[in-house]
């Protein structure tokens, strides 16, 4: 995909490495992702054999240190791979929960035998990690989950559900979201790592969730019975769960930020191809004021989305990203994705509500964008704690 169709920007952030990362992502996706798209909306989940692909081509884990198997890259990387799957039309892999949000829970709060064990075989795509966050009461509020870990000797017996939980089906590591302590509130959280891939007793996974739009994207409940788990897997101390949530959180929104801007992206490039080949009363559909207007219009808040999440990835690399910072981020860019994408979809006219057309995937796929990683309410919430 071209984006000749912006002003040229560089990125403070981006490095040689980063552009060598792109060419290479791009290439894979156009060869392994678009083409697979409407057999994975049919099926609910992408074919298992993708993990593993995408491992082998370095496309996982990228900010992980080569150490643990990952690609010893930044956060850059990340946002590299997670903008090519945007441009690709992808609306089915969910490779920025398992890479960019999952993994680092796992990189930051883990022991050196937890992080020997598990992130090597998440960066090659021999295993697949979830999080398992939101119950079916609690949505946004996770100091309120109802999941709960009792310990039992050297194991931790976990109940409850959890719901909308994103590479439910391939899953062999689940990060789950829990208490330690029902009593304690917040400070009673903790996150545990179950390996679910030997059929463990207790767990099961629930049907593939019908949603409006990312019907290949693998979406189910979890339901833990009874189950349990080695003490050994706790990440960090029991109790230390809230404050982890809520300092990983900043990364997880940022990544919706740069795919939500990478999206408008793709459709104002795929609008513009599609206004300079149409006719319509005797003229292409470019030629008419009302269709430039509103292609200049999201050409610029666009590019001024670019900027705003270039910002952000310089200083998530740096280090100095906060929670309001990364809130606003994830706001603003998912709220003008999905104004952007209207307004294109409906230069589309009757065809732009087609599932075939990739605008109307491209709709259906954005509306999530502002109620997951917390609704954009919240996000306002987050913002205005730091007036």
């Amino acid at each position: 995909m071209t984006t000749t169709l912006f002003p040229d920007h560089r990125p403070t952030w981006q490095t040689e490495s980063h552009e060598l990362l792109r060419d290479h992502a791009r290439a894979f996706f156009a060869r392994e992702v678009t083409p697979r798209q409407a057999d994975w909306a049919r099926q609910g989940h992408v074919d298992r054999e993708l993990w593993n692909r995408a491992g082998a081509a370095g496309l996982l884990l990228t900010d992980i240190a080569e150490k643990d198997g990952g690609g010893g890259g930044d956060f850059g990387h990340e946002a590299v791979v997670a903008q090519e799957l945007a441009y690709a039309h992808d609306s089915a892999f969910g490779f920025t929960v398992h890479s960019t949000i999952a993994s680092h829970y796992i990189n930051a709060y883990g022991t050196e035998e937890q992080k020997r064990r598990w992130l090597p075989g998440l960066a090659s795509g021999e295993k697949v990690v979830a999080v398992a966050m939101t119950e079916p009461g609690t949505g946004s509020d996770l100091q309120n989950v109802k999941t709960t870990a009792i310990r039992d000797g050297d194991h931790y017996v976990v109940n409850g559900a959890k719901t909308f939980i994103s590479n439910g089906t391939h899953c062999d590591l689940v990060v789950i979201v829990a208490k330690t302590d029902p009593a304690a509130g917040g400070k009673g959280i903790s996150l545990l790592v179950a390996e679910v891939d030997n059929n463990v007793a207790g767990f099961s996974r629930g049907a593939v969730l019908e949603k409006i739009g990312m019907h290949g994207w693998d979406t189910r409940e979890l339901f833990f019975d009874d189950m349990r788990v080695p003490v050994e897997n706790i990440l960090g101390e029991e109790g230390s769960g809230f404050a982890e949530l809520m300092t990983q959180l900043p990364r997880e929104r940022l990544i919706i930020g740069v795919a939500g801007v990478a999206v408008a992206e793709a459709a104002v490039i795929e609008t513009i191809r599609y206004v300079k080949e149409r006719d319509a009363f005797g003229k292409k559909l470019l030629d008419f004021q009302n269709t430039q207007f509103v292609l200049a219009e999201c050409k610029a808040d666009v590019y001024a989305g670019k900027a705003l999440i270039d910002d952000g990835i310089r200083r998530q690399i740096e280090g100095t990203l906060d929670a309001a910072g990364a809130s606003m981020i994830k706001m603003w860019a998912t709220d003008m994705q999905c104004r952007v994408v209207d307004k294109c979809l409906q230069l589309f006219g009757g065809y732009g509500y087609m599932m075939e057309y990739p605008i109307a995937q491209m709709y259906a796929a954005s509306r999530v964008q502002r109620i997951y990683g917390g609704t954009n309410e919240i996000m306002k919430l987050l913002v205005a704690r730091s007036l």
